[in-house]
């Protein structure tokens, strides 16, 4: 199976040497590096009868490479390990290979896969791991964001959740377990939204934007904007308000859906964030509290422990 997939796989401009050894080399001249990991499972993470191989190797990469890019840095190297029943076509795993690769090239050009482990297992699990580079900036956290400062977000807003919820609604066969053919149809009909929710693409390269324009303070939007807002003002000992008109036409599920991988930001007082950030709200002084409009806000959202039925995504 490596023999199947290694070939598919470029290591990237930051490694010194790539997957064939006991271990990689990967180059870190800024002295220090970022690092993160994320894993995807069958079943609370991502259903084989809705995703395409593809479409797992794709998402594995984004969720991870959004992780790097929340803390200013730029994606380098992952490392990718994948147990899976021992009736999986090697097909499978050669077309997550794609996905792993592809995304790569649109997300994070020069990062690549440098290495990683395959095993059995009696469900699908793929486990990645990401570096980053800082590139000699300081790495943008959660709890710098101080009242007064400009709150922007980019990527998208609830679209992922939306996708998720035609899947539900009707890729479902009669008993209730999803079914590829009527989801490749709902596909062919809503692709932007569904393929948020299956291939996300998410705004990577605005990490390092927002870095380079001051941001005091950022996260990945995995879980929910208010969700993960609420982690922000709590880090930072501030409140957040959103503004409804900078929500679009459905500002509840823009704050409430989850896995958009969106990147959330607070910037000094009067700076424009670059683009692609929209000004969303502000940054005020009540510790812990989240208001739209100056209306509290509900900030549920996707927790993995409720299943695909109690959450968001």
């Amino acid at each position: 199976m490596l023999a199947r997939i290694l070939p598919r796989l470029d290591p990237g401009d930051s490694a010194l040497l790539g997957a064939g050894d006991d271990a990689a080399v990967v180059a870190a001249p800024d002295g220090r590096y970022v690092v993160t990991t994320d894993l995807m499972v069958h079943g609370p993470d991502f259903r084989l009868a809705w995703s395409r191989p593809h479409d797992l190797g794709w998402k594995a990469a984004a969720t991870n490479l959004t992780d790097v890019a929340a803390m200013g840095a730029r994606p380098t190297a992952l490392v990718v390990s994948i147990a899976a029943p021992p009736t999986t076509r090697v097909d499978l795993l050669e077309g997550i290979a794609d996905g792993l690769r592809d995304a790569l090239v649109a997300l994070a050009p020069g990062a690549g896969v440098v290495g990683g482990d395959l095993s059995a297992s009696s469900v699908l699990m793929i486990a990645v791991t990401a570096f980053g580079d800082l590139e000699g900036r300081a790495p943008v956290l959660r709890s710098g964001a101080r009242p007064g400062d400009v709150l922007a977000h980019a990527g998208a807003r609830g679209d992922a959740a939306r996708g998720l919820a035609l899947l539900f609604a009707q890729a479902r066969d009669g008993s209730g377990e999803p079914d590829a053919a009527l989801a490749d149809d709902v596909r062919a009909r809503h692709p932007h939204l569904v393929g948020a929710q299956l291939a996300p693409e998410p705004p990577v390269a605005a990490g390092v934007l927002a870095a380079t324009a001051g941001a005091t303070a950022m996260l990945d939007v995995s879980d929910g904007l208010a969700r993960d807002a609420r982690r922000l003002a709590e880090a930072s000992g501030v409140g957040l308000a959103f503004r409804r008109d900078a929500l679009g036409d459905d500002p509840m599920t823009a704050l409430a859906g989850a896995e958009d991988h969106g990147l959330l930001a607070a910037f000094p007082p009067g700076t424009v964030p670059p683009r692609p950030f929209e000004v969303i709200g502000v940054v005020d002084g009540h510790a812990g509290r989240l208001t739209l409009d100056g209306e509290p806000v509900d900030t549920s959202g996707w927790d993995p422990y409720t299943g695909w039925d109690g959450g968001a995504g």
